[in-house]
């Protein structure tokens, strides 16, 4: 760990990895993003028919339950992080923390760290699942192709920059309720009405700088090209890791000015 992580950041590592092993509601994210893995991937391949090459989305309709997961992992992910951040001002133990990691830096560089890791991981044990259930009750109905792949390699990608985006937003915001609510009805109510507003007044290529519009083109890597509200995969990635950026800039910069 040493090799991986500079040695003046393994104390306050380990102590946001208990925090974060520690809170009930983070095992009970991890099992219902799974569960939900378990459930609608394995609905959608029972259901589907043959793959057709010419459809959407490209990986088959057996993969349907895949996209889904990646999705309910992208706002487990966005949920967890601002929750986290957030109640650590809540529940004032950021000035405990403060007490044995003055550097806030390290302290914020901590935070950012391991909630990343953990979206990464519950990705990737999401995705095991997925890709279980596809061999299981989806023989014949999809296939392993290079689009595939980057649709898994693109819910990594989403999964871990919606943990930064929903810590950074825990931070600035200091209130979990509220934390979550802006990074999960962002996701699932704003931005939708900005699509169909732009769509209504003609200028619908325009949410493709923002970042539910970028996700959705990580996670659909290849499918629905004609789609104005999708950039190419490539360019969403780069959308979608600016706003990351900027949103956790914003919040290490908040936790470096709060006054605790």
């Amino acid at each position: 760990m040493i090799d991986v992580v500079p040695a003046e950041l393994i104390p306050p590592v380990l102590s946001e990895y208990r925090k974060a092993a520690g809170l009930r509601y983070s095992r009970v994210l991890a099992g219902l993003v799974v569960a939900v893995a378990i459930v609608a991937v394995s609905i959608t391949a029972l259901l589907a028919g043959p793959r057709d090459p010419q459809a959407d989305p490209v990986t088959g309709t057996a993969t349907i339950g895949l996209y889904l997961a990646l999705g309910a992992v992208v706002l487990a992910a966005a949920a967890f992080g601002a929750a986290g951040a957030a109640g650590e001002h809540e529940h004032d133990s950021l000035v405990i923390s403060v007490l044995f990691t003055p550097d806030r830096d390290r302290l914020a560089g901590a935070k950012f760290l391991v909630t990343a890791v953990a979206a990464l991981a519950a990705a990737l044990a999401v995705e095991i699942v997925a890709v279980g259930c596809l061999l299981l009750f989806g023989g014949g109905k999809f296939e392993f192709t290079g689009t595939l792949f980057a649709v898994l390699g693109g819910g990594l990608v989403a999964a871990v920059c919606w943990a930064v985006i929903g810590t950074g937003a825990g931070l600035l915001l200091r209130t979990p309720a509220l934390a979550i609510g802006v990074v999960v009805g962002w996701l699932l109510l704003a931005e939708p009405l900005l699509w169909v507003v732009t769509a209504g007044i003609g200028i619908p290529g325009v949410v493709t700088l923002l970042p539910g519009s970028a996700t959705l083109s990580v996670l659909l890597a290849g499918s629905f090209p004609d789609s104005d509200l999708l950039a190419p995969a490539p360019v969403a990635i780069v959308v979608l890791l600016l706003w990351s950026v900027g949103i956790g800039a914003a919040g290490w910069w908040s936790l470096r000015q709060a006054e605790l």
